[in-house]
């Protein structure tokens, strides 16, 4: 063989293993460069108090930071702790706070659809009604053209939680027994609630339990029954009603825009990720919870007859077509809303009974 061309042969590859080891050296000398760059750190408020975040946020946002592996970590806050939960969206919007969960009803989102959020009347039977009307019935498509038109807030998703119902210190067996009952409840609501005689009252989350106690409410139209024995109010209530205002609250996440177009887009769509796994965990964990606690004998269930009942159902379609005389938009929602439940009960059990 060529002297030569074995020496060129032995030249390469001693070029080519100097090489390589160099660019691991380079690699090596870049890493912790990286690793020490300042991980992306946003602050985050939710509606609920510490006992309930535990189950409707902090777990996916936990689930998040350690996915994130470093390069971002999310600060979370419970109800009020950072500003009032009224002024929670504006905190969002001045970028006062990054990101937030809620309803777009109880942050006073600045919005024609807020009204649709948390339990909008009668509108919803299932928690599985709330994905399928966002995600199949073009609610998604609506909200993001809603929040397009507001500065400095993107609305990132809409989710299920629980159905709402009454848990008070006095019994309700009829329609009459709704009359003055002072009753911790939603804005729109409220509102429709009122037309029974229920007279709402507005307080902070952290004061509900010991208003209960005092006889300042004589009860909560917020969620169900599994939230009732999470957070503690059922230690202080009777009576768990069964008819439902609405069978699922609609909660949504929203994110200072500015803050959110900062992170990188694989960070983005792992942010998406842990948000659909908070949704799904919510459904299983309510959906078993919700027959759980009535079986418990804690609160005593009373129901309102049907044939009374419909009442509250047919005072809500007349809501629904106030709502839709507010705006084009409402309008939109509402017939969406009605078209889908005319589909559901026409496609029967297990959709709708009766």
């Amino acid at each position: 063989m060529d002297d030569r061309k074995t020496l060129n042969k032995r030249e390469f590859l001693r070029k080519s293993v100097l090489a390589s080891a160099g660019a691991v050296g380079a690699t090596a000398l870049a890493t912790p460069y990286v690793k020490a760059q300042s991980p992306i750190k946003w602050r985050m408020q939710t509606y609920a108090g510490p006992a309930l975040a535990e189950h409707v946020v902090k777990n996916s946002i936990d689930w998040f930071n350690k996915a994130a592996n470093g390069e971002m970590e999310i600060e979370l806050y419970t109800a009020d702790q950072l500003v009032p939960h009224g002024e929670l969206f504006r905190a969002v919007q001045s970028g006062t706070i990054d990101f937030a969960q809620s309803d777009d009803d109880s942050a006073a989102a600045p919005v024609d659809v807020r009204v649709f959020g948390a339990y909008f009347p009668l509108a919803s039977r299932y928690s599985l009604d709330v994905p399928a009307l966002w995600h199949w019935h073009g609610l998604k498509e609506v909200w993001e053209e809603a929040y397009a038109e507001i500065p400095d807030v993107t609305w990132l998703s809409t989710g299920s939680w629980d159905p709402c119902n009454f848990g008070t210190t006095k019994p309700i067996k009829s329609l009459a027994d709704l009359k003055g009952l002072r009753v911790y409840t939603f804005p729109t609501g409220g509102q429709f609630l009122s037309k029974f005689g229920v007279v709402p009252v507005s307080l902070p989350y952290e004061d509900v339990q010991p208003a209960i106690q005092t006889g300042e409410l004589d009860g909560v139209c917020w969620c169900g029954i599994t939230e009732m024995h999470t957070v503690g109010w059922a230690d202080v209530l009777k009576y768990f009603l069964t008819n439902p205002l609405s069978g699922a609250w609609a909660g949504s996440y929203f994110v200072n825009t500015e803050k959110w177009k900062a992170v990188p887009e694989h960070l983005q769509q792992l942010l998406r990720m842990a948000i659909d796994s908070s949704h799904y965990y919510r459904l299983h964990w309510y959906w078993a919870g919700e027959a759980n606690y009535r079986n418990t004998g804690k609160l005593e269930l009373t129901t309102i007859p049907d044939a009374e009942w419909k009442q509250v159902e047919d005072e809500a379609k007349k809501f629904w077509d106030e709502v839709a005389g507010q705006s084009p938009r409402s309008a939109k929602v509402v017939e969406i809303i009605k078209k889908y439940n005319d589909s559901m009960i026409k496609a029967g059990p297990p959709y709708r009974y009766g």
